[in-house]
């Protein structure tokens, strides 16, 4: 979507962070906002400050880890500005641990926001987006941690892996109907992620969800990250561009490169294998991999 101005967005953990940081950024470009918060209170505290920038915005209570919620907001949004363009599946949390640490509520926390509120969202919306034939986008927030997998962040990790993995489909799904999918892997950036213990509902306990040494590390590296509002502009330039992987962090691509080796050294010893050296096979099949552009909607 080259042109933004008139547009729609509707954005969940939008009261603050990264949510709040897009709100502005769209904002900015003339777009209209929907911001959707399980935080009710820093929810009419953010629409008023979006409002004081000369931001038309509205706000919804929603807790993303149920669907019926996240369907009430979708109709709340139309009833507000009748359409949507840009849907932002940005709501998560954060658990972490060491082997033995992380209790099976936490486990279940992390996976109902992070993961399954981006099948609700995109299962959501899409039919929207589809409905008025004008082109849309949707952002999904993974991490660096959907990529690159840190020691003791592994529901995190696990749910943002995830994220990653649905978005490519995703995007080669509905590229034909003019939808364009990203997914935001940020590395770290100055938000409250490391304290989304407050928005935990209580349906899911109120143990720590980041244990030990793993809370301590994280609250340093978020405090010490980059400005959410530079996330934010980033995130409007990658959905102008067609890109379907949105990174922030350049510094942070020799962790990818390693990775890679090490996964390419993986494939290398499977070439080599007795195990596997006198099996028949198939022709390859064919696949098709999202690449870093698409066409413009």
């Amino acid at each position: 979507m080259k042109d933004l101005k008139g547009k729609v967005a509707f954005i969940t953990g939008g009261a603050s962070g990264l949510g709040l940081a897009m709100a502005k950024a769209f904002g900015r470009e003339g777009m209209k906002v929907m911001i959707a918060d399980i935080e009710e209170d820093a929810l009419g505290r953010a629409v008023e400050a979006l409002r004081a920038m000369q931001i038309r915005a509205e706000g919804v209570p929603c807790d993303v880890a149920e669907r019926g919620r996240v369907r009430e907001a979708a109709l709340k949004t139309i009833a507000a500005f009748g359409k949507v363009h840009v849907v932002c599946n940005n709501a998560g949390v954060a658990a972490g641990g060491m082997i033995g640490e992380i209790g099976e509520r936490d486990w279940d926390w992390v996976i109902d926001v992070n993961l399954k509120s981006v099948v609700y969202g995109v299962e959501t919306f899409v039919p929207l987006l589809e409905s008025h034939g004008e082109g849309g986008h949707i952002v999904n927030t993974a991490s660096i941690a959907g990529i690159i997998a840190p020691p003791g962040m592994e529901p995190y990790s696990a749910t943002k892996y995830a994220v990653v993995g649905m978005s490519e489909g995703w995007a080669q799904q509905l590229a034909p109907k003019g939808i364009g999918v990203s997914v935001l892997c940020p590395g770290f950036v100055q938000t409250r992620i490391h304290q989304s213990n407050r928005t935990r509902q209580d349906r899911y306990g109120h143990s720590s969800a980041l244990k030990g040494d793993v809370a301590a590390a994280a609250a340093q590296m978020v405090e010490a990250g980059i400005p959410a509002d530079a996330v934010g502009a980033r995130v409007v330039e990658a959905i102008k561009a067609g890109e379907v992987y949105i990174f922030t962090h350049p510094e942070m691509r020799s962790l990818w490169d390693a990775r890679v080796e090490a996964v390419g050294a993986g494939w290398d010893a499977c070439e080599r294998s007795p195990a596997l050296k006198d099996i028949k096979r198939d022709a390859p099949h064919s696949l098709s991999l999202t690449g870093g552009k698409r066409a413009s909607t």
